[in-house]
């Protein structure tokens, strides 16, 4: 079984390893890497079984295959309850240091509702006793299922997006998206996204920078203007920098980088928050700009609370894929009991 289970994993290693060569903005990085992992505990069980004896003798490398072992099978068990305990505690950080109103409340609101389906919800279940309730009960139990399963790849995708083994991409461009300015002075949010493209084209001597980003309300000048002062005042050449005023969103900021790119087949480089990453590459990827993505660093707390509004637009831009999926499983359930009865 140890064989079999190895070449599975090795098949679902080339798979996910392939996956990340040719084209890593999908969920299917996520979801490729999740089975991955899972048939290297299934592996990892079967050669400690079937290898036991001779492990035995071998203290160092059977120590190390336990802990691995564990560590896989732990975190799977224990990822609800810590996912839980983390967004609660984030959630409260998060209206501490930013003030209450909706977009903060959003970590908080999320540990409450996994804590209600995971704890309370059974309770509610066990107390319909009649078939219109019970397939109430399973219906929202997969709908529930399936939309933190979703959120759990979209995480996992978005982590595996902002990997990257070199710096030097050998780029022709640099984009980095705007995000608002205050008067004619970028936010810290903003100046962590320039820094960042600063980094970046150091490593990357043939590029040079699009700063993207329209004029908004309150914005005394074009976000691109506050963001090319900036650079030029961190000792960047004024001729590296290329200014896109018109956008007033990421996928404008990325449809009118586009537009001021005149080479053929450019190898482009997108630069924004962490959180906000691996959604712009989905957006770049819809518009058939090949391209991959850099992530400024921001506040952790702040993180958990942001991912979450990532993943709710991820939601808005794929909504009627998901509803379908539930609909077609919900008319199943329906079949199914109506049958049974």
């Amino acid at each position: 079984m140890w064989q079999i289970s190895s070449v599975v994993f090795f098949i679902f290693f080339c798979i996910f390893l392939g996956i990340m060569v040719y084209d890593p903005r999908t969920l299917w990085s996520g979801v490729s890497f999740f089975w991955m992992m899972i048939c290297l505990a299934v592996s990892l069980f079967f050669l400690l079984s079937q290898y036991s004896e001779w492990l035995v003798s071998h203290d160092a490398l059977i120590e190390f295959l336990i802990i691995v072992y564990i560590l896989s099978i732990g975190c799977v068990i224990a990822f609800p309850g810590i996912l839980i305990v983390m967004f609660f505690f984030e959630g409260i950080k998060v209206i501490r240091r930013e003030g209450v109103k909706p977009s903060n409340l959003l970590s908080l609101l999320f540990s409450i509702l996994m804590f209600a389906y995971l704890v309370v919800w059974p309770m509610i279940g066990n107390l319909e006793k009649n078939a219109l309730g019970t397939i109430l009960y399973i219906i929202i139990g997969f709908s529930a299922i399936y939309m933190l399963s979703l959120m759990a790849i979209y995480s996992l995708s978005a982590i595996l997006n902002l990997i990257h083994l070199k710096k030097n991409r050998k780029a022709d461009y640099i984009v980095v998206l705007g995000a608002g300015v205050i008067g004619r002075r970028v936010t810290p949010l903003l100046a962590a996204r320039i820094e960042r493209g600063i980094e970046l084209l150091r490593y990357n001597p043939n590029a040079v920078m699009i700063m993207s980003g329209g004029q908004g309300p309150g914005e005394d000048i074009p976000e691109c203007e506050a963001m090319a002062a900036y650079a030029i005042e961190k000792g960047v050449d004024a001729d590296r920098i290329i200014k896109e005023q018109k956008s007033v969103s990421t996928e404008e900021n990325l449809l009118f980088s586009r537009k001021l790119m005149h080479k053929d087949n450019p190898k482009i480089v997108i630069v924004t928050t962490a959180y906000h990453v691996f959604r712009a590459l989905i957006l770049a990827k819809q518009q058939g700009i090949k391209c991959v993505g850099f992530g400024a660093k921001t506040k952790w707390y702040f993180t958990l609370n942001a991912l979450i509004r990532e993943f709710v637009g991820y939601l808005q831009m794929t909504w009627k894929k998901h509803i379908s999926v539930i609909g077609i499983i919900a008319g199943i359930i329906v079949i199914v009991n109506i049958i049974a009865c």
